[in-house]
């Protein structure tokens, strides 16, 4: 049999004692706490536990249950760390490991603060993703869903960008300034008030401003003169919602059905004008904007207004029906068993 000293003896069972007490809280605690490695980095998980010689454990950045081997674990750090960490647990500000664990702290804090203004929360479990575009929050068979819709320029056949094409707002006239192919969009809403959540994505790492939103032309600032190719709309750019008129494989709108553009109210005609309320989320990574009031069925193109009084004659089209089919590609909430009717 092999002595220790007795100081060696009390050591090691502190520290025994803080491993299963850790690991305790991690089993059964809600919070997050770290996996210290013994190379220096860390996992930050939800809970774990033993098994044999390997560690299982839930990811708190993937959600998802996963595991490594034991030895690869400083045991001691981290149930120093999940002790001194533990709720409720007081921090020596003399101690340079409290000092550094509060600093590693701060800075899990802000990157928790950082991602989730670049993917807040929409609905229960569904969060935007951190992409460029527009989506809009749809609700198939009581499930929400985010939807990507697609910018429809038929010149330009953009997919995903945001493309501006200034025109004045119309006072009349029966010429269809907006005409789509294709009788129905690419993407239907199966509820009457869907809301929309449009990227704001500017040049470089800078974060946009509150005040102002960046518009990537992708080359078509020629045709909104004295406009660079990456353009920023003040907060006066407004949005509003129009009904399409579908005629045989096309839908279109003609100047005197968009007059009504930037007035909320719906106008006599085949079309109807609806207007939105939008607002800048914190971080100003995103713009939240949603419909005055009820959709009817039918075909819609989702219009900007531009602060100088023209509007952006390329939109974002869809439908709304209730009894569609579900949208291609939709996101849904974290965790939910798709094989769940």
């Amino acid at each position: 049999m092999r002595w220790f000293p007795r100081s060696s003896c009390r050591v090691r069972c502190v520290v025994a004692l803080l491993l299963l007490a850790s690991m305790s809280h991690a089993q059964e605690g809600p919070g997050r706490q770290r996996l210290i490695l013994k190379d220096g980095s860390y996992q930050v998980v939800l809970g774990y536990q033993m098994q044999g010689d390997r560690v299982r454990f839930r990811s708190a950045e993937r959600g998802d249950w996963e595991e490594m081997p034991a030895d690869l674990v400083d045991w001691p750090a981290t149930a120093r760390y999940n002790h001194e960490h533990a709720p409720g647990a007081a921090v020596d500000p003399g101690s340079p490991a409290s000092q550094a664990a509060a600093e590693l702290d701060r800075e899990a804090a802000a990157e928790r603060t950082a991602e989730a203004a670049r993917q807040p929360e929409v609905a229960p479990g569904l969060r935007l993703p951190d992409e460029s575009g527009v989506w809009g929050l749809d609700s198939f068979k009581n499930t929400p869903e985010l939807v990507r819709i697609r910018q429809s320029d038929g010149d330009l056949n953009l997919d995903m960008g945001h493309s501006v094409k200034a025109a004045p707002i119309p006072t009349g006239g029966s010429r269809d300034l907006i005409r789509l192919s294709g009788y129905r969009a690419a993407v239907s809403f199966h509820v009457p008030r869907p809301v929309f959540y449009i990227a704001l994505d500017p040049p470089g790492n800078e974060t946009a401003r509150e005040d102002a939103m960046v518009i990537d032309t992708h080359g078509a600032s020629a045709a909104v003169p004295g406009t660079d190719k990456a353009q920023k709309a003040s907060p006066g750019s407004t949005y509003a919602l129009v009904r399409l008129r579908v005629w045989k494989d096309e839908r279109a709108a003609s100047g005197a059905e968009l007059r009504g553009l930037g007035t909320g109210g719906e106008l006599d005609g085949s079309a109807e004008v609806v207007g939105t309320e939008r607002r800048i989320l914190p971080g100003g990574h995103w713009m939240r904007v949603a419909p005055r009031s009820d959709l009817n069925l039918g075909q819609y193109s989702l219009l900007e207004i531009l602060p100088d009084g023209r509007f952006n004659l390329d939109g974002w089209d869809f439908g709304v029906n209730p009894v569609a089919v579900e949208n291609k590609g939709a996101y849904q909430p974290a965790g939910r068993d798709e094989s769940a009717p």
